[in-house]
């Protein structure tokens, strides 16, 4: 066992030491929540052609990584935060979800699954510690899953954390959360013992959206004129107070080298003040640009993050809204692969290239009547909005200032695509019509939905996966009691 300990704590060393000489390497998180689907080849071929390395997926969707066989592409593979309390409590689970999500993928021609992620953002303020105590339970049931596959050895296991899970007024003074240490210094032991880096989410947009008194520039890569001093250190960027915070909680927990990815980061284009275009491409290229030089941080010179995954690949419209209608709109591309702004990935083309043979429903939208009285549309809207994407029309959005009737065909037109241009669903009680003439003005752009049909194979085999997985664990309850 001293001997096995000793070859795990080497080749940790060695793989943090590989990791930190070669460059950091710029992923995307594909996440799927979306009304207007691409199909996952379309999708896999839109990473290719941008060169993008290396994918986030959140849940294991069975078209998502077939399409991702034989691509090339490095994965992580999230766990729901859901699936933790089964996982945590099953080991004969965690061997079902490894079979039917991992190894039935890998293999010659196969997904190439490097990472699994235990968990999304599992000690977050706002679960109220509802999954804090089943992380490491999982994590352990899921490695004895990959040793008995003989996996564990290529396939590592992490657990993407927000950045609240560490707190400090300076980021020399960084530490994690007081009811949080015990289960970090678990983690952390674990991760060092693995070779494997800690994964963390860092979001300068939330810190702005959610404080007025924080300085808009201090967001951005640009220089600002709100600088933090922290002894004979200065920070100019929130990204990099935000990472030392992390380094300096580490080294409290002993752990002050251990390699980080950055999960997620980004910066929405619509939905809110301050989410749009501009400020999208300025903070994502600044952001490469800052990584890609290997400057480093004050407390982690010429040492960049690991990796840095972008979030996101494509817009999800049909995301929660309850942080904010900017939700729905972090892609880099729109829901349908089309690049929303020139961005330099560094991975070799000097801009980013559109999904190829997208399919699109007919050239046709559904739009208020000339003779619509606005006074009388209001429930038709509520309930066109209740089901569709309106979040363009929110304060600061790209649609909010087109005027009442054109708010009103802007929600008429999300509802008719979303039912697949059904004629009946632009009827309204007579207050829509159907045209053939883009109504879209400006920035606001009036969608046409794509015409996958498959989109929803995935969701039906998790859901069947998640009965299969829960048999199990009532297979084993009535086992024990047999006994």
């Amino acid at each position: 066992m001293l001997e096995a300990t000793r070859w795990l704590l080497g080749a940790g060393i060695l793989m943090w030491m590989l990791a930190w000489l070669g460059e950091s390497a710029i992923g995307v998180n594909w996440g799927t929540v979306s009304f207007h689907k691409l199909k996952p080849s379309t999708v896999v071929g839109l990473l290719k052609d941008n060169k993008i390395p290396k994918v986030k997926v959140f849940e294991a969707e069975a078209d998502v990584l077939k399409a991702l066989m034989g691509s090339g592409i490095q994965v992580m593979l999230g766990i729901p935060n859901e699936m933790l309390p089964l996982l945590s409590t099953s080991p004969a689970a965690a061997d079902s979800w490894l079979r039917q999500n991992v190894s039935a993928y890998l293999g010659k021609g196969g997904a190439d699954i490097r990472y699994i992620a235990v968990g999304n953002e599992p000690f977050l303020t706002s679960y109220n510690g509802q999954y804090q105590n089943l992380v490491m339970p999982a994590i352990l049931n899921i490695q004895q899953s990959l040793v008995k596959a003989n996996l564990a050895g290529y396939i590592k296991l992490v657990v993407p954390c927000n950045a609240d899970a560490y707190e400090s007024s300076l980021p020399s003074q960084g530490a994690f959360r007081p009811e949080l240490t015990q289960i970090m210094t678990q983690l952390v032991q674990f991760l060092n013992s693995n070779g494997t880096p800690f994964i963390v989410n860092i979001y300068p947009f939330l810190s702005l959206y959610d404080n007025n008194d924080f300085p808009q520039d201090y967001a951005f890569f640009e220089g600002t004129t709100h600088p933090v001093t922290d002894g004979n250190n200065v920070y100019t960027n929130a990204f990099d107070g935000n990472y030392d915070t992390l380094v300096a909680a580490l080294s409290k927990l002993g752990y002050g080298q251990m390699p980080i990815v950055i999960g997620e980061i980004g910066w929405p284009s619509d939905g809110a003040i301050g989410a749009i275009i501009t400020a999208a491409k300025v903070f994502n290229q600044g952001l490469i640009s800052h990584v890609l030089s290997n400057k480093g941080t004050p407390l982690r010179p010429g040492a960049p993050p690991m990796d840095i995954y972008l979030f996101s690949l494509l817009d999800e419209g049909a995301k929660s809204i309850l942080p904010g209608g900017f939700e729905r709109h972090w892609g880099i591309f729109s829901f349908d692969g089309q690049a929303k702004y020139p961005l330099n990935l560094g991975l070799g083309n000097k801009e980013l290239k559109n999904a190829k043979n997208v399919q699109y429903l007919p050239s046709r939208w559904c739009v208020a009547s000339p003779s619509t009285d606005a006074q009388n549309v209001a429930n038709h809207m509520r309930i066109a909005c209740s089901v569709a994407d309106c979040t363009t029309l929110d304060y600061g959005g790209s649609c909010n200032g087109i005027g009442e009737k054109g708010n009103i065909s802007y929600a008429f037109n999300s509802y008719y695509q979303l039912q697949m241009q059904d004629s009946r669903s632009c009827n309204f009680d007579g207050l829509g019509v159907i045209t053939f003439r883009d109504p879209s003005v400006g920035d606001c752009r009036f969608l046409v939905g794509v015409t996958d049909k498959g989109s929803d194979s995935s969701a039906s085999q998790i859901r069947c996966h998640w009965w299969i997985l829960l048999a199990f664990l009532v297979i084993q309850t009535i086992s024990s009691f047999s006994l």
